[in-house]
């Protein structure tokens, strides 16, 4: 067999003694991965005649794709709605801290504000992939200010906004620019909001439904417009009711286009809906369901006060709201607890509860021929878990770095060397044995960062 230098200069990668998840269950096969890409092992062997330089063993662990968190306002102190000079600074904060909860993708979210503030914030926020700097930055989400009076919940009253006058343009002035929005939350009942919903969808910009007092049939012609989402569902809109079930309504609705999919965001939280409401949601629509966090600045913080954009919160226990009230703001879960939760909460299948978080919200982005799944030439992020869904590590595909290639590349440099290298750039590496460190010495390691979590 040839020397896989006659088939690649990247390592390839082989993750043994694990049970991949993959076209929806959970499947005893080796993971093979070079260049941030997951390879097909037949094309490998038989085309390249190529093999693994590195060998991984998983211990039995689970290996899933990364969580994707389309709705998550920031976290570890950082606030993505406030207007500050630092504010990229804050974003890499959360990008890295989130890997340990095995988040490899997000959309920082943005609650309603002034004009301002988008003006400032928006062209702050890059698209780009993850890497050993943190999780991926897919777009914005812009949750208002084009939302509700009566279902304003936490979103401070004085910076709504209607379409009444301009439509599509009162949104572009209140942006700014739509460079980088992937989502806008927006309620549906408000004038001219059709033509609003049908103008960003042309943009390649997902419309999601929420913060509303829609009925059934407003919230069905927003999804024949081309909305395709609801804002965590049950929260900030009106309650089922067996004459007009309202958004709730669209789960099972029958005036959904053919080929047409909406998704629903959930937060798993313990705290926002019901183990019961979760059921419910989860067994009319499994397919649908996206969990999201909806964390707010005080994720992984002490319990305090804290601010949502305009807004003061307070934190009482897992419990967030606004400060002298008991007005729900937001979440402090983490992602891999709110899986947790879900796969509690509804008995579902293991296979289930990861997809909520990985494929279903790469489906309502569209990017599942590279994200949410572990498929052929998919993009090696993906993470490994114990059976309860505990994150033992998260692994990102990401660009190469020239320094840390030199010192793993170098002869020269001593093994200790290079175990700082790998523990300052991606945690608690824990390299292999002997044989397998001879291996990574010869290997151009340029393909996959791992962020190692302390079990």
């Amino acid at each position: 067999m040839p020397s896989n230098k006659s088939v690649s200069d990247a390592p390839i990668f082989q993750f043994t003694n694990c049970r991949i998840l993959r076209n929806s269950q959970l499947q005893r096969e080796d993971l093979w991965v070079r260049e941030g890409k997951i390879l097909n092992p037949e094309k490998l062997f038989f085309d390249e005649k190529g093999f693994a330089d590195i060998q991984l063993d998983c211990k039995d662990s689970i290996i899933a794709p990364g969580f994707i968190d389309v709705q998550i306002n920031g976290g570890f102190g950082v606030d993505f709605s406030l207007a500050t000079d630092d504010f990229k600074s804050g974003i890499n904060l959360v990008s890295q801290k989130i890997l340990s909860h095995g988040v490899t993708s997000f959309c920082p979210t943005l609650v309603t504000s002034p004009p301002s503030v988008y003006h400032k914030v928006l062209p702050q926020i890059s698209v780009r992939n993850g890497g050993a700097h943190g999780a991926g930055v897919l777009g914005a989400h812009l949750e208002g200010p084009f939302i509700s009076r009566e279902k304003k919940g936490a979103h401070p009253e004085h910076c709504l906004r209607t379409f009444e006058s301009g439509a599509f343009q009162d949104l572009l002035a209140t942006y700014g620019a739509l460079d980088c929005i992937r989502i806008v939350t927006l309620a549906p009942e408000m004038k001219r909001s059709g033509e609003v919903i049908e103008e960003l969808t042309k943009r390649g910009i997902c419309v999601s439904l929420g913060h509303s007092v829609a009925n059934l049939s407003q919230a069905e012609e927003a999804v024949q417009h081309g909305a395709t989402f609801i804002t965590h569902l049950f929260n900030a809109m009106l309650p089922f009711h067996h004459r007009d079930p309202g958004i709730v309504g669209l789960l099972t609705s029958d005036k959904i286009p053919t080929g047409r999919r909406v998704f629903y965001g959930m937060i798993s939280d313990g705290i926002h809906t019901n183990p019961a409401a979760l059921r419910i949601a989860h067994r009319a629509h499994p397919k649908g369901m996206v969990l999201v966090t909806d964390a707010i600045a005080g994720m992984g913080l002490a319990p305090g006060r804290h601010t949502l954009g305009q807004q003061v919160i307070e934190i009482d226990g897992l419990n967030t709201y606004i400060a002298g009230t008991k007005t729900l703001s937001g979440s402090v879960a983490t992602m891999d607890t709110c899986v947790r939760h879900f796969l509690e909460a509804t008995g579902c299948t293991v296979e289930t509860a990861l997809e909520a978080a990985s494929l279903h919200p790469a489906q309502l982005l569209g990017i599942e021929h590279k994200k949410g799944t572990l498929d052929y030439d998919s993009d090696a992020d993906f993470l490994m878990l114990d059976d309860s869904l505990h994150v033992q590590a998260t692994y990102i595909a990401a660009e190469e770095t020239q320094q840390i290639l030199k010192v793993l590349r170098s002869h020269k440099a001593p093994f200790v060397k290079k175990r700082q290298v790998m523990n300052r750039v991606l945690g608690d590496y824990r390299f292999k044995m002997a044989e397998e460190r001879k291996k990574a010495e010869k290997a151009d390691i340029r393909c996959i960062y791992r962020h190692r979590v302390s079990p």
